[in-house]
């Protein structure tokens, strides 16, 4: 057990280091680190991590108006979770130099994708093209000691989400074969349509913080995906999806997996994207629809996206990654960058998530798109950016999903305090480029609000699991939950 002076010194040290090195703390933390505390128990002690994640509990109340149903679709698999380092050793693969890889064609492909994102402690996902390589490499995977089979794909991961709130009815639709069809919470309803012979599986190559791998060592624990996935890569279920719609009768869906459609290049898509907006324009424009987005490497079908379906749709969720990758696809702002250097910056986040609203939304009143709000995560915290006068009970949402974040990826039922860290900025700007507002961090009131325009930011920071057992569908999680506590604005402005 730790001395309590050795808390508060590492607590203070702490602190200090997340503050990037500046010599003065935000006034609002200093209680925290006070000497003093170094006298009171261990139990009782002003930890940080424990007065966010209380202030947070009294901050996420459900919205007046809640959904009653919710369509989840459309892309749906069974993920094989495996330790990426161990499975690529057992592939008979040595450790060697990384270079990323749009679509990956062999195992060799597969080790230096790998490598590149593990040493950047990032998340990504590629096709794999060689039907017959995949599958003896999914085969390795499954006899893999340890190896889980988890419900994947973004839709099934939100809909098993949803699916834990009682009054909430999902229907779920995309490629439901046998197995996923097993695992699936039994309150979800899959329209017949939907339901296939096989399943598609998709790899999941897991990496801890700290894990090494020759001289590639992880920063941070994440995830590589990989699959050969022609239904969900084609999107085969969309136009059953939309079918399905008018009988269900949801009052929210939720749009994911077009991100698949990239690796089965550009002829297919181009024509596959087209019939995609032409079925999710033909879902009845009182039904909000959120797309969650995810790793993309084509900039041309980003665009394409950004052009045609951002603004027909009313939210979409996505991380870092997809938030540099979109700015850099339509030339939007900071696409100079390569990549985040650590921790994003919150003013350079902001600056793109109001050039999205901006140019793809409806913050522009005189503007004919639906797009309304963006809930950007990552993995030190999170900023929810609507529209003015479209979404209430975002204090709640941007909370919410921050604690799901934490307590999913500790595999606990709540927030343990002692497993998790704050990594987030505690002094932030309201942009990086324009005047802009100096900010900071209050555990005590931990949703940092500021607005540019008619558009509001709620931001609010991660704790942390120091040891994650699953990043898988984390992000799904936290657009799920921040969903829940959502409340569309019957009443719209323009």
């Amino acid at each position: 057990m730790w001395r309590k002076a050795s808390v508060a010194a590492l607590l203070a040290l702490a602190v200090g280091y997340l503050y990037h090195g500046c010599p003065e703390l935000p006034e609002q933390l200093l209680h925290y680190i006070s000497p003093a505390s170094s006298h009171s128990s261990p139990q009782s002690q002003h930890r940080l991590e424990q007065v966010i994640s209380n202030a947070w509990d009294s901050l996420i109340t459900l919205p007046t108006r809640q959904w009653t149903r919710v369509a989840v679709g459309v892309n749906a698999c069974v993920d094989v979770v495996v330790s990426g380092v161990g499975l690529l050793q057992a592939l008979a693969l040595d450790p060697g130099s990384g270079l990323d890889h749009e679509v990956l064609h062999s195992k060799e492909d597969l080790r230096e994708a790998f490598v590149h994102f593990m040493e950047r402690g990032a998340a990504a996902e590629r096709f794999f093209s060689d039907k017959e390589v995949f599958r003896r490499i999914a085969r390795a995977a499954a006899e893999y000691p340890g190896a889980k089979l988890y419900v994947g794909g973004n839709a099934a991961l939100i809909g098993q989400k949803l699916a834990t709130y009682p009054a909430l009815m999902v229907l779920l639709c995309g490629p439901v074969g046998p197995k996923l069809h097993e695992m699936l919470d039994e309150q979800i309803v899959v329209p017949p349509g939907s339901l296939q012979e096989t399943d598609e599986y998709h790899l999941i190559l897991e990496y801890k913080a700290g894990e090494q791998w020759g001289s590639t060592r992880a920063p941070q624990a994440n995830r590589f995906i990989f699959s050969h996935d022609v239904s969900n890569g084609e999107m085969s279920s969309l136009e059953t999806f939309v079918a399905s719609l008018e009988e269900f009768q949801p009052d929210l869906v939720v749009l994911s997996g077009l991100h698949m459609m990239e690796g089965q290049g550009r002829q297919l898509w181009e024509e596959r994207l087209k019939e995609a907006v032409a079925a999710i324009s033909d879902i009845g424009k009182d039904i909000p629809i959120h797309l969650e987005l995810a790793s993309m490497t084509d900039r041309d079908y980003m665009n394409s996206i950004m052009q045609e379906v951002m603004p027909i749709v009313s939210s979409i969720g996505l991380n870092e990654q997809e938030l540099l990758f979109l700015s850099q696809a339509g030339g939007g702002p900071h696409a100079h960058l390569a990549t985040w250097k650590g921790v994003p910056d919150v003013g350079q986040v902001s600056d793109i998530l109001l050039w999205i609203l901006e140019r793809h939304g409806r913050s522009d009143p005189s503007s004919e798109a639906d797009l309304t709000r963006v809930h950007f995560h990552t993995l030190a915290y999170h900023v929810l950016a609507t529209v003015d006068g479209y979404w209430a009970n975002q204090v709640a949402a941007v909370t919410a999903g921050a604690r799901v974040a934490s307590s999913q990826a500790c595999g606990t039922r709540t927030v343990d305090a002692t497993k998790v860290e704050l990594k987030a900025p505690l002094r932030f700007h309201s942009s990086h480029s324009e005047a802009r507002v100096a900010l900071s961090l209050d555990p005590a009131a931990p949703v940092t609000v500021w607005r540019r325009g008619n558009v509001t930011f709620h931001m609010t920071p991660v704790l942390v699991c120091k040891q994650p057992l699953r990043t898988v569908g984390l992000g799904d999680a936290i657009s799920a939950e921040g969903l829940v506590y959502s409340e569309l604005k019957s009443q719209q402005p323009f």
